[in-house]
């Protein structure tokens, strides 16, 4: 007997956006939505399924009967959740994250029972295995492939109590990540320090003394004890563990106690060491135990051969040579520039000094310092010439339209795009740290994709692009640190390939269906814009003088570009190796996850892992994140992006009309094809050969010709 799907609120925003589309009205949506919503969403997705599963099980059926069908009945309840899962990164309250996990449970074993469905499956299968297989396009081919892979990813074909174990493992992994990542964001927010003595904030720039002594007086503002009011000038200051706060405090503090104090606390983040109320450590151990569970139901013999079974590598064996090539070359440069580091502090350099007398070489090496960069980096200018770098290469023009449409933060912004005349797209841009309800870092996602309708209309694609850069302070806007400006590139590089798809098949538009090993390759490519010099002169203008930024100061920020650039890869190469290995399997003999950090950093670090060290309890991209076992994407990628770039270097990078070709080149095919065709022949379309490593290690300055 049927029951008929609750009856929804009235005024059930939520519910209503899933039903309708559109962008979603943000300035109406509250937690109390969430569960009313999904259960008549799920109710109703139950029922089609049903109508569905009948329809096919009467005889032959083509490709829009079933992928396209499918497609259909899910997006009302992905629509609503990817709502939820987007302002769990950006507006995160207590009452939202007690919703989203009461209805989390719910919205799992929906999505995998229509994974699991055989009568779904078996008719996917039956047009792979007709004749009308050869008839449908390349892009519907591919769909159709990754669906049946899909479909055996996600448990089809496993019967009785391990389908059910299958299925209990599933649902306690998707609860274990979204606790990781609460208890991230909550340590993050829990530790702060609060500094009373000048000589405590030596050193420190301006800028951060603003910023710190904005951050206490909101700290305090509620609170019924007397406190004093701050100033930059004279404190009290607030130092806490989001990156616009810690990242200059170890980079500028003179003082080393506190600077290691500093870095301790970051370091012991949801772990035992910080308190243990939000401990990852055992979620780590069950998180890692329950994929390898999930891999061996599989048939795999670890969860890092059921990751590489969607990527791009073909195997590990290649993800390890790679690793290993750019690790031989990397390696001893790397100690040399520790020696180096050790020899200009006189004496030996320790984990909290490394940013600190970083900066002071660097400063010494090249005459500028990073807080004298930031100055000619005001967000408006930067924003304005990111779009010029996209409308000369990609002849695209972005216009604001943030009035119109209803945002989560008053700080966010949208962004409509123009093609020829045409929207073709658009974006909303959350600029600003807010360590008390968004998590650190930066990342793009979709809001909407691109999809063609049985009536022929088109449906526009919607990206989200989230930073963390420092908010505006003193009646100046956001001042960027040079890093925070190759990030913003970097997320819009994402963003370009969500937004300027051409492919009309929802399941392979944007970054749906590209290998997640390649997925970078965009966002990488676009920083290299970043150093470009006619770019970088075109926007980077001095806040208070409206000067350009002086050419010899460029030419000592591209200098400093391989500044200790064997580090920095060193460090990332240690994160993909202990991610592989984490993976892998491994853990056998009483060895936890820490243990092989420790072993591996032997190989792959120039100063040996503290016995604190707590990392991997923060360590969001591999244990709450889309990188568990290819965390090696971003090197993967790098090399696509850089040897990319190489083709306007030799085509002539300054020279108009070759970079306008070749950026069309570029967008034609990186950027609009998606995930229709497999990456690396996407990549030779574009380069017409197959990738090297030789642009990425010349860039780094780590070749002979670097």
């Amino acid at each position: 007997m049927s029951t008929a799907p609750p009856s929804p609120s009235p005024d059930n925003d939520l519910l209503t956006f899933a039903r309708t589309g559109g962008l979603p009205p943000f300035s109406r949506l509250v937690p109390e939505q969430v569960d009313p919503a999904v259960d008549v969403l799920l109710a109703s997705f139950e029922s089609d399924r049903a109508a569905l599963e009948a329809r096919l099980g009467k005889g032959t059926v083509g490709y829009d009967d079933v992928v396209e069908a499918v497609a259909t009945i899910t997006e009302p309840i992905e629509r609503a959740w990817g709502v939820v899962g987007h302002l769990m990164g950006v507006k995160n309250t207590p009452a939202l994250r007690e919703a989203q996990q009461k209805a989390q449970p719910r919205v799992i074993a929906a999505m995998m029972a229509l994974a699991q469905s055989e009568v779904i499956t078996n008719a996917l299968q039956a047009i792979k295995d007709g004749p009308a297989f050869a008839t449908l396009s390349p892009t519907r081919q591919r769909i159709l492939d990754s669906k049946l892979l899909d479909a055996k990813l996600s448990g089809f074909g496993l019967q009785g109590a391990q389908l059910e174990r299958f299925n209990a493992v599933q649902q306690e992994l998707s609860g274990l990540g979204t606790r990781f990542s609460n208890n991230v964001l909550d340590a993050t927010r829990a530790w702060s320090a609060t500094l009373t003595d000048p000589a405590e904030v030596d050193g420190l720039p301006a800028s951060w003394k603003s910023s710190a002594s904005l951050a206490f007086n909101e700290a305090v503002k509620d609170s019924d004890a007397a406190a004093a009011t701050s100033t930059p000038e004279a404190g009290p200051w607030r130092v806490s563990l989001d990156v616009p706060s810690f990242q200059p405090f170890l980079r500028y503090a003179t003082r080393r106690d506190l600077r290691e104090r500093v870095y301790r606390a970051y370091l012991a983040r949801a772990s035992d060491l910080d308190g243990g109320a939000h401990d990852n450590r055992p979620l780590i151990a069950s998180i890692l135990a329950l994929r390898h569970e999930k891999a061996q139901l599989l048939g795999f013999d670890g969860y890092a051969s059921l990751s590489l079974a969607t990527k791009m590598a073909p195997s590990a064996d290649e993800v390890h040579r790679l690793l290993g090539e750019l690790r031989e070359v990397s390696k001893p440069v790397a100690h040399a520039e520790l020696k180096e580091l050790s020899d200009f502090a006189g004496f030996p350099i320790r984990h909290w000094d490394s940013e600190f007398w970083s900066e002071k070489l660097r400063e010494s090496r090249y005459a500028y310092s990073e807080e004298e960069l930031r100055q000619y980096f005001p967000f408006p200018a930067v924003l304005e010439g990111l779009f010029g770098v996209c409308k000369r290469l990609f002849d695209i023009d972005v216009v604001d339209d943030t009035a119109h449409v209803q945002r989560w933060n008053d700080d966010v912004r949208f962004f409509r795009v123009w093609r020829d005349g045409a929207e073709i797209a658009a974006f909303f841009l959350d600029p600003y740290a807010r360590p008390a309800d968004k998590r650190g870092g930066a990342w793009m996602d979709d809001c909407i994709t691109r999809r063609r309708h049985a009536d022929g209309s088109v449906r526009l694609p919607v990206a989200y692009l989230v930073c963390n850069q420092p908010p505006p302070a003193d009646g100046k806007p956001s001042l960027l640190p040079f890093r925070d400006v190759e990030t913003l590139f970097h997320e819009f590089g994402h963003g370009l390939q969500h937004m300027l798809t051409t492919v009309d098949d929802v399941d392979a538009s944007g970054i749906r269906n590209v290998e997640w090993d390649a997925v970078e390759l965009p966002s990488q490519f676009m920083e290299n814009w970043v150093t470009h010099k006619a770019t970088l002169l075109g926007f980077a203008k001095h806040v208070d003088t409206k000067a350009p930024l002086p050419p010899e100061l460029f030419e000592k920020l591209k200098a400093a570009k391989t500044f200790r650039a064997a580090s920095v890869m060193l460090r990332q190469l240690m994160f993909s190796t202990v991610d592989l290995a984490v993976h892998n399997g491994l853990l056998s003999d009483g060895k936890t996850a820490f243990d092989i950090q420790k072993d591996i950093a032997a190989d792959n670090a120039v100063l040996p892992v503290l016995d604190e060290d707590r990392f991997l309890c923060s360590f969001s991209h591999i244990f709450a994140g889309g990188y568990a076992a290819g965390y090696y994407s971003y090197k993967w990628a790098e090399v696509l992006s850089a040897d990319a770039f190489g083709a306007f270097e030799d085509a002539g990078v300054d020279d108009e009309a070759s970079v306008k070709a070749v950026g069309a080149r570029f967008r034609d095919t990186v950027l609009a094809l998606g995930g229709s065709v497999h990456p690396g022949e996407v990549f030779a379309q574009f380069r017409g050969r197959a990738p090297s490593t030789a642009a990425l290690l010349r860039h780094a300055g780590l070749s002979a010709s670097g």
